[in-house]
């Protein structure tokens, strides 16, 4: 990792490394709207992994769940997630600054402060 880069550029800059030399390596083409698709697909596929590893069968005997490979499951989705932003030429600073935009409007829809109605938490007291 460079001095100047934080952790999200580079997971970014691996992500992007990687993404080019697979597609160099298999000869992978197509657009943005083929390769969204197929970066929301195999994130859907890692969702159903993710939701095996914590017993959502309820006419299963439950195991215990094994942190490990639930984290497993995460990275992978990270890393299509990761691909997909770039591909749509979303940048970690993109993303960073997105997510704290996303996240305040989050808090004012919560406490009752937001254009967007029907987020705040109602009084159940009354």
């Amino acid at each position: 990792m460079t001095h100047n880069m934080d952790k999200l550029e580079h997971i970014f800059a691996l992500q992007a490394s990687f993404d080019e030399k697979l597609a160099r390596q298999r000869q992978l083409e197509g657009d943005l709207e083929t390769w969204i698709q197929r970066e929301v697909l195999a994130i859907i596929s890692e969702l159903g992994e993710l939701l095996a590893e914590v017993n959502f069968k309820w006419w299963k005997n439950p195991r215990p769940v094994d942190t490990d490979a639930v984290k497993e499951e995460l990275v992978d989705i990270l890393h299509f997630f990761v691909s997909m932003c770039l591909k749509a030429g979303f940048s970690a600073e993109d993303i960073y600054q997105a997510y704290l935009e996303k996240n305040q409007e989050n808090f004012r829809r919560q406490a009752g402060l937001s254009a967007k109605e029907g987020y705040a938490v109602q009084d159940l007291a009354k």
